[in-house]
């Protein structure tokens, strides 16, 4: 997997490499669908939510620049995989699922596998977790229409947050912005197609 899907499209990390060969991302997933755990394709995880596929994690990862010392905000746990990812990489993670159904399975699955640097919350990922704040790096897993306001006051000097922006009928743009003192500079990486980040700082919540 990692060598047909992740470095062979340039991703170059070498310990983003790594973490990737030490996580068995099979177990992140439910029974009926463990056999496509290492394909190159997104698969669905329950509760009309997916486990991206495995070039997305190690790009977004690998966007991140992390060098083992981090606190990062995860913003949609998901179904752990890539939780487990970042607390390969940094010191701390703090992530939040809207869906508890979700959490709790990713909870248990990142405590079997004894990661002890993780904190797992339901609740609306979009305001953040301000009480944990600030976190060096924040990542999310889900399409905004913008970068959440509230995620970018819970970034510290000289953070990052990655992150697929754009609307939900076409092609999302994945985004990293970086803040250095009140100043936010925003580039642009590959066109991407994720769910939606539903919340205050997001997509109107349907069932709501």
């Amino acid at each position: 997997m990692v060598r047909l899907q992740v470095e062979s499209r340039d991703v170059r990390d070498v310990r983003v490499l790594a973490a990737l060969r030490r996580v068995p991302r099979h177990l992140f997933l439910p029974a009926a669908s463990r056999g496509a755990a290492y394909e190159d394709h997104p698969v669905a995880i329950g509760h009309g939510q997916t486990i991206s596929q495995p070039y997305i994690v190690a790009l977004m990862t690998e966007l991140l620049e992390l060098r083992g010392n981090e606190r990062v905000l995860e913003i949609g746990t998901g179904s752990g995989y890539q939780t487990a990812i970042l607390a390969e990489l940094c010191a701390t993670v703090f992530s939040m699922e809207r869906i508890p159904e979700l959490a709790e399975r990713a909870r248990e699955a990142l405590r079997d596998l004894g990661y002890g640097n993780v904190l797992v919350r339901t609740g609306d990922g979009s305001e953040g977790w301000p009480e944990k704040a600030p976190f060096d790096r924040v990542l999310v897993t889900a399409a905004a229409p913008e970068i959440p306001a509230a995620l970018l006051e819970q970034i510290g000097d000289n953070g990052v947050i990655v992150l697929p922006v754009g609307d939900l009928r076409g092609t999302q743009e994945l985004v990293i912005a970086r803040k250095i003192g009140s100043r936010v500079s925003i580039r642009g990486s590959i066109g991407c197609r994720f769910v939606p980040l539903l919340g205050s700082g997001g997509f109107p919540d349907p069932g709501r």
